[in-house]
């Protein structure tokens, strides 16, 4: 699917999204129109879904991280349906997954503090629909982070 010309621009990508075309073209040794070409291409097969800012929440004040493991209620034939759709209403919430097995989702919160995860989570997680069991993970720390495939 991908040839190595392909593989060479998404590796400069990868390394710096912030490059231009004329950057990416000189370093993958191709012409800046082929370059812009190849570009569109990966965006049109799906593969490059594009570019986005990537923000360090902590030093913007939110200092705590939790992941909450749901078990849904699946006697309800919306379940996974009305709570996701409920936990998508939750600005803290800054991702949703989920799985097969005996967690069905998982949420990760940031907050300010734990005053404000504490009124997270009363206030908004423990509202939310469909809960049969939930499991609160405090983050302490990120020992790895990858967002780069190794193409």
């Amino acid at each position: 699917m991908l040839n190595d010309a392909d593989r060479r621009l998404l590796r400069q990508l990868q390394a710096d999204p912030e490059a231009s075309i004329s950057e990416l073209a000189e370093r993958c040794a191709m012409q800046p129109a082929t370059t812009a070409r190849r570009l569109e291409k990966l965006v049109a097969n799906g593969i490059l879904k594009g570019q986005h800012a990537v923000i360090d929440w902590q030093r913007l004040g939110y200092v705590v991280e939790v992941s909450l493991r749901f078990t849904l209620d699946k006697t309800a034939p919306r379940a996974f349906d009305e709570f996701q759709a409920q936990a998508r209403k939750i600005p803290e919430v800054i991702a949703i997954q989920t799985f097969l097995g005996r967690v069905d989702v998982r949420l990760s919160v940031i907050a300010r503090d734990m005053a404000h995860y504490q009124t997270l989570y009363r206030d908004y997680i423990l509202m939310l629909p469909h809960i049969a069991e939930l499991e609160a993970l405090m983050h302490v720390a990120t020992i790895k982070t990858a967002e780069t495939l190794p193409i």
